[in-house]
């Protein structure tokens, strides 16, 4: 009896233990992987009201239409103006191969449906909608069209702004793809080694080089035991590495704005050891460095492993833009918008309206701070500092005439032993309306020559254009 006994409390421990795992496993689930498994761009839930409803379409800040839906017999079919324009933009929507931009984060939207709850579900089955939301756009289409024009074939991203709203004008991607022939190109598509699919502008992570120098510039100021001067002599030695100014080129006796007018490597190396990784690392988080940024598609995350046991060397080469730091485009846009915007960082935005199928806005997208990059005075400060820049230093090819411009150039050494280009910047200076994010995926030259040249032009088009 004692045997049979131990027997059934044996299996009803394991029912028990069963029954506790997979209340544990469902709870898990619903918890933490509910949004993503929602989200999916392959989960077929997505599309069960897609068979009803005509997809609302999508516009940019002009009512220009970029993206609609009409009728094809018994169903809906998708149509993108514009060719490969607004690829990374709006992305896709296709029942083979997913959604993708903006198509999958406002599909819900664009359907004029709630979130898949259970009484939402009934309401939809018993007051159906026929109709989808239109999203107007942040996004200038002429600057839009302007701006890939500039970047003319090569691999990078351009990403203009407006510092003070956060609406994003333009943001372009290269490669890209064209979304109305996604079917007939798929394979070689998705097979392209250059990888066309990726949004640069978001998804990108470069080496930043000499434009996270703005950032060692905002730490040394807020260092106020730092000695400013310097000696430059072309190189130094950091914990027997040798590391040197571009061309080995001898800078001389130095301060602080003359440093990174003329983008003094030694300078910030030595400077940024004296300065530690940890302060380093806290401007740089004030300026969405190791954060999620929040944004109306998915942003990959800048980082800079400052919490890490670096040494010497890797706290020199940081300070300098180069080692282990990686940066999106975006985030750079950021940081020139933070210094235009006197330390104040807000959340950008491409989304402007969400309006109903009866010409009802239902959501307007306000600026909105998300952090505090530094204090006006130091933004002040830094924002000179780049005016010089572009007068006399590094960054005279973004110059415009009778407009005070800022700008800071990088040249970034990677693995694949071609320099990205960058620029980031903004203008008019004193009255900012619109800051630039350049960046040349391995151009082989260096961010005076290619990327502020392209900054300066995008910045006289939306000044003169953009209303």
């Amino acid at each position: 009896m004692d045997k049979e006994l131990k027997r059934i409390i044996t299996v009803l421990t394991g029912i028990c233990i069963l029954f506790i795992s997979l209340v544990v496993y469902l709870s898990y689930f619903q918890i933490f992987k509910a949004e993503s498994v929602k989200m999916n761009s392959y989960n077929k839930r997505l599309w069960i009201n897609e068979e009803k409803i005509l997809r609302g379409s999508i516009i940019e800040r002009n009512g220009k239409i970029l993206a609609y839906s009409e009728k094809d017999g018994e169903s809906y079919k998708r149509f993108y103006n514009h060719g490969n324009l607004y690829s990374h933009i709006i992305g896709y929507s296709y029942r083979e191969y997913g959604k993708a931009g903006l198509e999958l984060e406002y599909n819900n939207a664009l359907l004029n449906v709630s979130d898949s709850t259970t009484l939402n579900e009934l309401k939809n089955i018993v007051i159906p909608n026929t109709e989808g939301n239109t999203l107007k756009l942040t996004i200038d289409h002429h600057l839009q069209e302007y701006s890939r024009k500039l970047l003319n074939g090569k691999k990078g991203s351009i990403v203009a702004m407006n510092p003070i709203t956060g609406e994003v004008y333009a943001m372009v991607s290269l490669p890209d793809f064209n979304p109305s022939t996604l079917k007939e190109n798929w394979n070689n598509i998705v097979e392209d080694e250059n990888s066309p699919l990726l949004n640069r502008a978001t998804s990108g992570l470069y080496t930043p080089g000499s434009t996270f120098k703005v950032i060692t510039t905002i730490a040394a100021i807020e260092t106020t035991d730092l000695d400013r001067e310097y000696e430059c002599t072309g190189s130094t030695i950091i914990d027997g590495y040798e590391l040197k100014d571009y061309n080995g080129k001898a800078h001389g006796k130095l301060n602080l704005e003359d440093a990174l007018v003329k983008s003094c490597n030694t300078y910030f190396a030595e400077k940024g050891v004296l300065i530690g990784k940890d302060k380093l690392g806290e401007v740089a988080d004030r300026f969405m460095v190791n954060k999620k940024i929040p944004f109306d598609i998915p942003v990959a995350k800048s980082t800079f492993p400052y919490k890490e046991n670096i040494g010497k060397t890797d706290i020199a080469a940081s300070s300098i833009g180069q080692g282990k730091i990686l940066m999106t485009p975006l985030n750079m846009a950021l940081i020139a918008s933070g210094i235009a915007n006197k330390g104040d960082i807000v959340r950008p935005v491409l989304v402007k309206e969400i309006i109903s199928p009866e010409g009802k806005v239902i959501k307007n997208n306000q600026p909105q701070i998300i952090s505090r990059g530094a204090d006006i005075f130091t933004a002040n400060e830094v924002k000179n500092m780049m005016v010089e820049g572009v007068k006399r230093g590094t960054s005279k090819n973004a110059s415009i005439k009778n407009i005070r411009v800022a700008g800071k150039t990088g040249t970034a050494e990677n693995t694949s032993g071609k320099a990205h280009a960058w620029f980031i910047g903004f203008a008019p200076a004193d009255n900012p309306k619109i800051a630039v994010a350049v960046a040349l995926e391995e151009d082989g030259t260096t961010g005076g020559q290619t990327a502020a040249p392209i900054a300066r032009n995008i910045m006289i088009e939306a000044l003169n254009t953009i209303k």
